[in-house]
């Protein structure tokens, strides 16, 4: 399969998906523009903070577009390209797509409610609970399994001791982005610049830190690098959204129009063959194509976390309902053009190698058997830019920091989520007064320690581990916030059919998908061994908690969702 016309399919279904699919979802939900969004009625500079379509935008999709696109679509092609490519296409335009506006129109709507307070409204209290717990231990799978790939793209040194400039260079313009991301947002609030300007000054800065950051890398290992991590997102998520994340946010949307222009720019020029095999059969070494191919994919097809973002972050900045297309389905569907770009070049490493466009040294990183999906995807936009005449070694080490940058952003969304559903989950009501216990547990101090430590724990089994679990959680929250915003949109008088679909299949794959983790973790545990509770206890709990919430939530959401409307 020619990659070049593969990549062109996926852009022409794409866009019309947005202008037809997404124009129909607004027109029968319906839109105010006229209407004051929560970000405006209820701004306080921390959290509710009214900003343009563009930083929304930029926000919503450098915090969804995390590891997941690149880590998913590549474990994925063990199927063949053809499963994954069909996957990313349905499931972002009819799945991912839907559910990310779908959360983001109905937080909007209801005065910047998150998924859980929606929950609350509609469905009752103790689903609420139950949601906030689910997503706060499903918080704890991200932050483990994106911090530790974050952590071994940093590692300054190869398992020889040997210096990795590439990845020294990244870790060193990430710090980088830290402080001048505070420094930009300062400036901004200072000056209020917009538009043109503030854009033009973006561009400086980054090409300003890629240069620094290339000349000056900072050497450490991956065990340093975890510490730094995690002492990073306890700042990003107690600091206020203007101060930090959203011109981090800003910025780091650059160097992702930047990466898929470049790499496909070079799918233009190189016009690669894919040479990995259309399907390689139902059943792989990673297991069965269903439900595991389903649960793989996440980011790219759909993915549960990012109505968190959708809900938690996105719809407390949006200025006018307007926005929200751009905004919610928009993003998801840049995410999916994303995740086939992956696959165009992932797929297309053996011809680019033989044909020369890879040298001996890219070859040799991007086929070996222990390379990562980072490794192969950075390596082979490498090889592609480098036609256009960019240095190999700047060029991968400039990669190797847009690969990292996906998942740190989404890093410092998810430790925030994280520390605001575990706070919501101890919420009382109003008209309640919290023991000192509770205001100890609410504090975001505290909700954001409990959390990262939470995250840290399960961080030591490394991501190759977690995926699988993270996966599964991931598109099981999924399927429990379409059933919530199916709820939300018939009590509400608006049509939901279109969701019903989605969430059913979502559940199936989710419920059978943990299902064979828990029976494997028990293998282990009781047959072949090999158990360790530090790891393989940890995700059996983990699992086991997934699968009971998960249940419950459905059962509640589902029971209201065919309730008959009673009569006066």
């Amino acid at each position: 399969m020619n990659g070049l016309v593969l990549l062109g399919i996926a852009s022409i279904i794409l866009i019309a998906a947005y202008l037809l699919y997404g124009r129909y979802l607004v027109k029968t939900w319906g839109i105010d523009p006229n209407a004051k969004t929560p970000a405006v009625e209820r701004e306080d500079g921390v959290d509710f903070v009214p900003s343009s379509k563009w930083e929304v935008f930029a926000h919503q999709f450098s915090s969804i577009a995390g590891a997941g696109p690149v880590t998913g679509p590549v474990m994925a092609m063990i199927w063949g390209w053809l499963p994954a490519f069909l996957w990313i296409i349905v499931g972002g335009i009819f799945f991912g797509a839907i559910q990310d506006f779908g959360a983001l129109y109905a937080s909007v709507k209801s005065k910047g409610k998150s998924m859980g307070q929606l929950i609350e409204d509609y469905i009752g209290r103790k689903g609420r609970r139950l949601f906030f717990l689910f997503a706060w231990l499903f918080t704890l799978l991200v932050i483990a399994a994106f911090a530790d790939m974050v952590a071994g793209t940093f590692n300054g040194f190869s398992t020889e001791g040997a210096q990795l400039a590439p990845n020294a260079s990244a870790a060193s313009i990430s710090i980088l982005y830290v402080f001048v991301a505070i420094a930009f947002g300062l400036f901004l609030r200072k000056t209020k610049i917009g538009g043109w300007k503030q854009a033009v000054l973006a561009i400086v800065l980054i090409v300003a830190m890629l240069a620094l950051g290339i000349a000056f890398p900072i050497y450490l290992d991956k065990t340093s690098w975890i510490y730094i991590i995690f002492v990073y997102i306890f700042f990003a998520s107690v600091t206020p959204m203007w101060l930090l994340k959203q011109p981090r946010d800003y910025l780091t949307t650059f160097l992702f129009i930047a990466m898929i222009a470049a790499a496909v720019i070079g799918v233009f020029i190189s016009n690669p063959q894919i040479s990995t095999p259309a399907y390689t059969g139902f059943t792989t070494s990673s297991g069965y194509l269903f439900p595991t191919l389903f649960v793989t994919i996440a980011c790219g097809a759909v993915s549960g976390f990012h109505s968190l973002v959708s809900s938690e972050t996105s719809s407390k900045q949006i200025a006018n309902e307007k926005d929200m297309l751009q905004v919610g389905y928009g993003s998801m569907l840049l995410e999916s053009l994303l995740a086939v770009l992956v696959i165009v070049v992932v797929g297309s490493l053996t011809s680019l190698s033989a044909s020369g466009v890879l040298d001996a040294n890219l070859s040799a990183m991007a086929l070996a058997d222990g390379a990562t999906p980072f490794t192969k995807f950075s390596v082979g936009v490498t090889g592609l830019v480098a036609q256009l005449g960019l240095p190999q070694e700047w060029g991968l080490c400039i990669m190797t920091m847009f690969v990292s940058a996906l998942a740190l952003t989404s890093l410092d969304a998810v430790a925030r989520i994280g520390r605001m559903s575990f706070q919501e989950f101890f919420e009382v009501d109003r008209n309640e007064n919290p023991s000192g216990i509770l205001r100890f547990l609410t504090n975001k101090y505290t909700a954001t320690v409990i959390t990262l430590l939470g995250g840290y724990l399960l961080s030591l089994g490394g991501y190759n581990n977690i995926w699988p679990l993270f996966g599964s959680a991931n598109q099981l929250l999924a399927a429990m916030v379409l059933i919530a915003l199916s709820v939300f949109l018939k009590v509400t008088g608006r049509k939901g059919f279109m969701l019903y679909v989605p969430m059913t299949l979502m559940l199936i794959v989710t419920m059978t998908s943990l299902g064979m983790s828990i029976y494997n973790i028990c293998m282990k545990l009781f047959v072949n061994g090999g158990f360790v509770f530090m790891t393989d206890g940890l995700q059996l709990i983990v699992a086991i908690l997934l699968v009971v919430l998960g249940l419950l939530i459905a059962f509640s959401s589902g029971r209201k969702l065919v309730e008959k409307p009673k009569t006066a």
